[in-house]
């Protein structure tokens, strides 16, 4: 591949290797991504018009950049990126390619903001068929978040095409996302290289004490060893930032042009698409003599015109647009909102006109508001944010500016700016608030302070219930769901902090219902008066005609583990995954897949939930969120894999969550309790349940009661047990009373809870709690001198164990098999065992006869990527086609639906 060099180049051999490793490796369809970070001028620029110029001939090369002057406005940049794909629209399936017009703002309606990304993916590899391409992304740290978003989406799926991608940003300027992708930090220069580069410099003759100044102050940055010299070389008396001075030296540039050129740059400043054609039109507006203009200003070096403007550098820009006068870039602004189209570009018209209103304008306000609306629904929370926090400031009736206010600090929440949320509320003057608009106020309060940390997780929800109680009397419907709002923050917080048990007293206060008694009802009454009181009417409450749980889905599943009530977690989980896929919400189809996962650990279908696992996973990663932890958690811990549980345990307790913390304890329960390592299952067994958590903690109980019959704890273990009967007797489920039988044989010794156990167990799907069953019984046999009886049990728990594939149990069955003089026969573990997470799901997709379109469909990947990681999947299985994975029974079972 050929290279050319060039000046501002000199001592870069090694990342230009480093970018051009990538891009073969993009011709050969192995794609990837590079992020180029360092300090402004230091050379990132260059080095992208390096690698476009030297893949010229063989790729096709497409650019985008951030823009600081742009707002937010949705998808801007992944536009910008696109456009020269979009010949290849029409080749696009149709939801991919309505996602892609509704996001870009050239088609009505609400897309999927999540398949954005994979529209994008398509349309790229669709337009890299013929010819490798190479994505240059400059300026990323000023990216929209919507593009941002897009883009790291599409960076991490790229790997099976001839595509790559290279990133431009700012070291100090993190962007979510981008940071977790490969990179690379371009630092200074070298003194010899630096000295090399400024002897390339023949515009200036520099005195050896200049150049000596020059070189310490430019401290190896390539663009002010360039920049600097034309300025005279010498530092300004008080110490600033390189990126400074040579904005100080662009704009010492830009002041020896003739007025139109300097107006001309002004108006390119304020225009971050680059588009001639406005630029033209807006000029002629100006009455800007366009062909002088324009031939002065490429002249001064400071930008080039062709199929875009295009500034020498991003701080040439920025110098343009902070050297005019606020009356000229207000000016600018007008020229260019006149100029764009209303009908094609409404939004970035409202942006112009909003950036040249000097004072309130209640019309330009509406106008900002409408494109507010217009963003959120095409998943640009962050541009609706900006648009509503200018149409506050710009609104002249002083109740408009609080609602717009209001509704800027709620968008600006959801796009995860919680300090700039915050300071938006606190701009509010409380004194003028109606009580709904007060209790508004501490909801959000309330919302931000559990994202900022543990302490603001234990103080949100009594803000919450701040909001709950002003809202008593004069909403008391709204009311009652803020309480339940609390109640839920509560939950996650976990109860060992109080915080729930703080929520349900004030509960109690509450206005009573306008129809029978809800949810709420039936909480307070099971925290006040106990289970048997509290568990018929949760249970009225839940299976009722009136469905209200799914207001409250994820409290809902909690819920029915607490009232272990296995087929009511099946319907709402149901709810959850059809709700999620139907709607297109990341948030409930996540939280679907989540309690797939768990039913199916109780239910001993590790595939199907690893397959869970790993869709889930692939969501978060589309929108840029980390996966839920808990289901992993489960999981591991009843295949009974240390190292695993114990990394998740760690990272569950670094995230910080009550409830979280929770699961990890119960988890190593269940972990030690398998490896019979009863004082470390005792340990955490008792951390677990000390929480107080719903769900976590019944379910902790058998985990507590095991680890202290066999350490010896004896009034440990009866204590337990009560508890646990507290709690399952009034649920009286064939889950609740098998279980409960289950743990009761391990504290009176007695065969015929054993046998009690196994006949409970045996009419429902929990296939692990009946393995488990098995082998206590059959251990009990053995301690018993049983030996025959005990060989029986033990030899099917064992079967039945490693067919699930409980690992740690199934050597503990093992051992106790061994103990009565039988060796266990060894089993293969399930096809699932050789694969991650994502290939089993994709191994049960396709076993159930989904094609790899349908597959990247619902794990955001390409289907050139699903067919690389079949060619994985049949690789560790030993196998050599889709045909051979239908027949494996442990991936048969897939459910294309769920």
């Amino acid at each position: 591949m050929p290279t050319t060099s060039h000046r501002s180049l000199v001592g870069r051999r090694d990342e230009i290797d480093r970018l051009l490793a990538l891009v073969r490796a993009a011709s050969r369809g192995e794609g990837g991504v590079l992020v180029l970070r360092g300090e402004p001028g230091i050379g990132k620029s260059a080095l992208l018009d390096h690698v476009e110029r030297a893949t010229a001939a063989e790729f096709q090369v497409i650019r985008a950049s951030g823009s600081e002057f742009e707002g937010e406005l949705p998808f801007a940049a992944l536009h910008q990126l696109c456009v020269p794909a979009l010949a290849h629209l029409d080749e696009l399936s149709a939801p991919y390619r309505e996602s892609l017009l509704v996001a870009f703002g050239l088609a009505d309606g609400t897309p999927d903001p999540f398949r954005v990304g994979l529209a994008a993916l398509e349309l790229l590899a669709t337009a890299a068929g013929t010819r490798p391409m190479l994505c240059v992304v400059d300026d990323a740290h000023w990216l929209d978040t919507a593009s941002a978003r897009a883009l790291t989406f599409l960076a991490r799926r790229i790997a099976a095409e001839p595509i790559a991608m290279v990133f431009a940003a700012r070291d100090q300027e993190p962007v979510r996302g981008l940071d977790e992708l490969p990179g690379l930090t371009v630092g200074g220069l070298s003194d010899t290289d630096a000295r090399a580069l400024l002897a390339e410099e023949k515009t200036v003759t520099l005195d050896e004490r200049v150049r000596d100044r020059l070189l310490a102050e430019a401290r190896g940055n390539p663009l002010a060893l360039i920049e600097l010299p034309k300025a005279g070389g010498f530092a300004p008396p008080a110490p600033s930032p390189i990126a400074s001075r040579i904005e100080r030296s662009f704009r010492d540039r830009m002041a020896e042009l003739p007025v139109d050129a300097r107006r001309l740059l002004i108006l390119a400043s304020a225009d971050p698409t680059g588009d001639p054609v406005l630029l033209w039109a807006a000029a002629g507006r100006l009455d800007i003599d366009v062909p002088a203009a324009s031939a002065a200003a490429e002249a001064s070096g400071l930008i080039r015109f062709g199929t875009r403007a295009r500034f020498c550098h991003p701080l040439a820009r920025s110098a343009a647009y902070r050297a005019a006068e606020p009356k000229q870039r207000h000016t600018a602004h007008r020229a260019l909102a006149e100029v764009t189209d209303a009908e094609t570009a409404g939004d970035r018209r409202a942006w112009h006109r909003a950036q040249a209103t000097t004072g309130p304008d209640e019309q330009v306000a509406a106008e900002l508001e409408l494109s507010a609306s217009r963003a959120q629904a095409r998943g640009g929370v962050a541009a609706a944010a900006a648009f509503l926090e200018r149409a506050a400031a710009l609104s002249l009736d002083p109740a408009k500016q609080t609602e717009r206010t209001l509704a800027a600090a709620r968008t600006t929440l959801e796009a995860g700016a919680t300090d700039a949320a915050a300071d938006l509320l606190a701009s509010v003057d409380t004194a003028t608030l109606d009580v709904p608009q007060h209790a508004s106020v501490d909801l959000l309060r309330g919302r931000i302070a559990f994202v900022q940390g543990a302490e603001g997780a234990v103080r949100g929800p009594d803000l919450i219930l701040r909001a709950a109680e002003r809202l008593a009397a004069a909403d008391p419907e709204r009311s009652r769901e803020f309480f339940v709002a609390a109640l839920e923050m509560g939950l996650v917080v976990g109860r060992a902090a109080g915080v729930l048990d703080r929520v349900l007293d004030a509960a109690r206060s509450a206005p009573p219902p306008s129809g029978p008694p809800d949810l709420l009802d039936a909480l307070v009454r099971l925290t006040t008066e106990g289970h048997h009181a509290g568990v018929p009417a949760l249970r009225r409450v839940l299976t009722g005609d009136d469905a209200g749980w799914t207001k409250t889905p994820a409290l809902a599943t909690v819920l029915a583990g607490e009232l272990w009530d296995i087929d009511l977690h099946a319907t709402i989980v149901d709810w959850l995954v059809r709700t999620g896929r139907d709607t297109g919400s990341p948030m409930t189809i996540r939280l679907g897949l989540s309690q797939v996962a768990l039913h199916a650990v109780l239910t001993g279908n590790f595939g199907r939930a690893m397959a869970a696992i790993g869709e889930e996973e692939a969501i978060a990663d589309a929108v840029g969120d980390p996966p839920q932890l808990y289901p992993r958690v489960h999981l591991a811990a009843m295949r009974g894999r240390r190292r695993e549980v114990l990394d998740l345990f760690a990272e569950a307790t670094t995230r910080g969550s009550g409830q979280l913390t929770a699961n990890a304890h119960w988890a190593t329960a269940v972990l030690y309790n398998g490896l019979a390592e009863y004082p470390a299952a005792l340990d955490a067994a008792t951390r677990a349940v000390a929480s107080g958590d719903l769900f976590l903690t019944g379910i902790a109980l058998p985990e507590l009661v095991e680890a202290a019959v066999r350490c010896g704890k004896d009034s440990v273990a009866r204590s337990a047990l009560d508890s646990l009967t507290a709690r399952t007797e009034p649920a009286g489920t064939t889950f609740a009373l098998g279980i409960t039988a289950s743990v009761r044989a391990m504290v009176s010794d007695a065969e015929s809870d054993h046998l009690e156990a196994l006949r409970y167990l045996a009419d429902g799907p929990l296939s692990v709690h009946l393995a488990r069953a098995r082998l206590r019984y059959g251990e009990w046999l053995r301690r018993e001198g049983r030996r025959r009886e005990a060989r029986e049990q033990l030899r099917t728990a064992h079967e039945q164990l490693a067919k699930i594939g409980l690992e740690a149990f199934t050597r503990r069955a093992a051992d106790e098999l061994r103990a009565t003089g039988e060796v266990a026969r060894s089993r293969s573990g399930p096809s699932y065992d050789h694969l991650t997470m994502q290939e089993t799901h994709i191994a049960r997709q396709v076993a159930a006869g989904a094609t790899s379109k349908e597959v990247a469909t619902r794990l955001f990947l390409s289907p050139r990527t699903v067919d690389a990681h079949l060619r994985n999947i049949f690789r560790k299985l030993g196998i050599t086609s889709r045909r051979q994975l239908k027949d494996m029974p442990d991936l048969r079972d897939a459910e294309l639906s769920s």
